[in-house]
């Protein structure tokens, strides 16, 4: 069976693009809602605790580590998302990684938004924190917390079984396998027809013993 051809650079750069779009706009509208909706660190229980909207502004990191150095974090989301936009540019040929990357420069970007223009100030802003699930973790988070942290692991994953950025996967031998190329089948040869019978060969019939001679 034939397998797919690789994406253009342009096509997988778009495709990208677009999922990058699409996750940045649902983080920040579900961003804006907990704002409008929610009291300051004040638990909502939505399903027991298994669910608790817990609206919070973090200066941190994850369990609000670093509140101190906020621009740290700016500048790392913002290296993130400019190698992820190089690599889409340049490097991207596989639909995998095209749904990976366009995921996870969504998540950066709806973080680095909140970095960049809400409050205190440019470059230093809080980020937007309001889902809680203590049974999973003691953490407050966010949407794009949510897609950065399973498309890393899902980036660990496409390194561990091989799948390249360009659309090749690497053989357990070690030699990169293009994904889209199948083998083309051979053409049947014909052989000559072999005639199953033998003619018999035709012997002449001996002849008769001659006469005895008269005295």
């Amino acid at each position: 069976m034939t397998g797919r051809a690789p994406l253009r650079h342009a096509a997988a750069g778009t495709g990208i693009a677009i999922l990058a779009v699409l996750v940045l706009a649902a983080d920040q509208f579900a961003k804006l809602l907990a704002i409008r909706n929610l009291p300051l660190e004040e638990p909502v229980h939505v399903i027991g605790d298994f669910l608790i909207l817990y609206l919070i502004r973090n200066a941190g990191a994850a369990f609000s580590l670093g509140e101190d150095v906020t621009w740290i974090f700016t500048i790392a989301l913002a290296l993130v998302a400019i190698v992820i936009g190089w690599l889409a540019a340049t490097r991207v040929r596989s639909r995998l990684w095209m749904v990976v990357l366009g995921l996870l420069l969504g998540g950066v970007l709806g973080n680095l938004a909140d970095r960049l223009f809400r409050e205190p100030a440019f470059g230093a802003g809080h980020v937007v924190d309001f889902i809680s699930t203590p049974w999973m973790m003691p953490a407050i988070y966010n949407v794009a917390d949510i897609f950065i942290v399973t498309m890393m692991i899902s980036v660990a994953l496409l390194v561990f079984f091989g799948v390249h950025l360009d659309g090749t996967r690497e053989r357990r031998g070690g030699a990169a396998q293009p994904v889209a190329v199948a083998p083309e089948s051979a053409a049947p040869v014909e052989t000559a027809a072999v005639s199953d019978a033998v003619a018999p060969v035709e012997t002449a019939a001996p002849a008769d013993p001659a006469d005895p001679a008269k005295d």
